[in-house]
């Protein structure tokens, strides 16, 4: 674990040296969680100005634009430059480090019919599956993660004044050896299953909103 976030930080620290400066702005806000920053406002210029895909993460102590820094298969490396990383595995959020104040998700397995493998937009209302997490803090490994989807109606989604036809997937979860039991939310693309927003529990106190500001799919340039 100290590899990955050594390498990836020093990753981030070159990488992100070209950034503008609300890009500088808006990923070290994360780092000052402790006072309460404000939430961030970017917009579709600002973005388009770096030249890496971006996302705008919010947790419970603050918000901030992280970019992607490195992909291995269908693992994404998003990166702030106050070092704090979210791993995200077919848009769901699979390891964090730096952003939960009482602990971090350490890692996650899948189960093979998991639905984000092939899509959310191809997922059954009621369909039932499992999870496995490891936690930072506590040295809970392997804790069963349960979950139950349902598909919801088609809405639209205003990203950066931009309007995207997109169903919502809400997925219930219970792990009830750590006293979890939250809801997520997935705005999808109908068409690929592209997760363009969701919310998501990743341990009892980390909750993540996560909005891709640059869904056209960039890849790392």
């Amino acid at each position: 674990m100290n590899t990955l976030k050594v390498g990836v930080c020093l990753c981030a620290a070159v990488l992100l040296s070209g950034c503008n400066p609300l890009m500088s702005a808006s990923l070290n806000n994360l780092k000052a969680a402790v006072v309460g920053p404000d939430e961030v406002d970017v917009t579709a210029a600002e973005v388009a100005a770096v030249n890496y895909p971006q996302l705008k993460l919010t947790t419970p102590s603050g918000s901030g634009v992280l970019a992607l820094m490195r992909e291995r298969e269908d693992l994404q490396f998003w990166v702030a430059s106050g070092k704090q990383v979210l791993l995200l595995r077919d848009g769901l959020a699979v390891r964090s480090i730096g952003l939960g104040l009482e602990g971090d998700l350490d890692g996650t397995r899948l189960a093979d019919d998991s639905p984000f493998k092939r899509g959310l937009h191809h997922v059954a209302d009621g369909f039932i599956t499992r999870r496995w997490i490891d936690l930072y803090k506590g040295q809970e490994v392997g804790v069963i993660v349960n979950s139950r989807f349902s598909r919801r109606a088609d809405t639209t989604l205003n990203i950066l004044d931009k309007e995207y036809a997109v169903l919502r997937v809400d997925e219930q979860i219970d792990a009830p050896a750590i006293g979890l039991h939250a809801t997520n939310h997935y705005w999808v693309d109908p068409r690929d299953g592209f997760i363009l927003q969701s919310e998501q529990q990743l341990t009892t106190q980390l909750r993540v909103k996560v909005v891709q500001l640059t869904p056209a799919r960039r890849h790392l340039p």
